[in-house]
C-alpha cells in the first residue's frame, strides 16, 4: 500500500452568496486579488470566483445571485470546517484590530498562541476567519513547519505545556547546526568576553 503525496494546498472552495459580497470580502476586506472567474463547471447557475491568498494558491468561491447572505455562524458540527487561517506580516498584523474596527468588524481580539500571535472574526456569511502573523522566521533553506516540529520535540522533551519563544530559539539553532557545516570541533556555546 502506498500513499497519495500531498505537496501543498492546491485551493479551498466555499460556497459563497451573492458575486459582489464575495469580492467586497475576499479582495476589498483580505487584499486577495481577485484572479479568475468563470462558470462553476458542475452547476451552470453559479460562477466561480478566483483570489489569490498571497501565495499563489488559491481560495475559489461559489457564488449565485439567488443565495442571500446569512451571517449566521457556519457550523462546527464534526467534519466541518471549524476556520481558515491566513497568514499576515507582524507590521500587518500590528493594524489588524484597528483596521477592522474601521469596518465595525466584531474580533476575538489578540490572541498569544506561544508561536504565533492570532486574531478571529467572522466574514459576511458566518465562516470563522483567522489572521496570524508567526513570531519566527525560519533559517534559509527551512519551513515553519520544520521550525514547528523541532520546537515540539524540544517542548515534549522538557515536558513544557506548550511551546514558547525559547522552544522556537531553539529550534533554530537546532537546525541550523544539522544543516550548515563549519571547520570547528566543538560548536557549542561560548563566552568570547574574557
Amino acid at each position: 500500500m502506498r500513499k497519495l503525496q500531498s505537496q501543498g494546498l492546491h485551493h479551498i472552495t466555499i460556497v459563497g452568496a451573492d458575486r459582489q459580497t464575495s469580492i467586497d470580502f475576499w479582495e476589498g476586506v483580505l487584499g486577495m486579488p481577485f484572479v479568475f472567474e468563470q462558470p462553476n463547471l458542475d452547476r451552470p447557475d453559479e460562477s466561480h470566483l478566483y483570489f489569490d491568498p498571497g501565495d499563489g494558491r488559491l481560495i475559489t468561491i461559489f457564488t449565485n445571485e439567488e443565495r442571500a447572505v446569512d451571517s449566521s455562524r457556519t457550523p462546527t458540527d464534526v467534519g466541518c470546517v471549524h476556520h481558515i487561517a491566513f497568514a499576515i506580516s507582524q507590521a500587518t498584523f500590528a493594524q489588524t484590530v484597528e483596521r477592522l474596527a474601521e469596518r465595525a468588524i466584531a474580533n476575538s481580539g489578540v490572541k498569544d498562541r506561544g508561536f504565533m500571535d492570532s486574531i478571529y472574526f467572522e466574514d459576511p456569511l458566518g465562516l470563522l476567519i483567522e489572521l496570524a502573523a508567526y513570531r519566527f522566521e525560519p533559517p534559509a533553506g527551512h519551513t515553519h513547519a520544520a521550525v514547528l516540529l523541532e520546537a515540539h520535540r524540544i517542548r515534549v522533551q522538557r515536558e513544557d505545556y506548550n511551546i514558547n519563544q525559547e522552544h522556537l530559539a531553539d529550534a533554530i539553532e537546532t537546525l541550523v547546526a544539522r544543516s550548515s557545516g563549519s571547520l570547528s570541533d566543538d560548536r557549542a556555546p561560548k563566552t568570547a568576553y574574557r
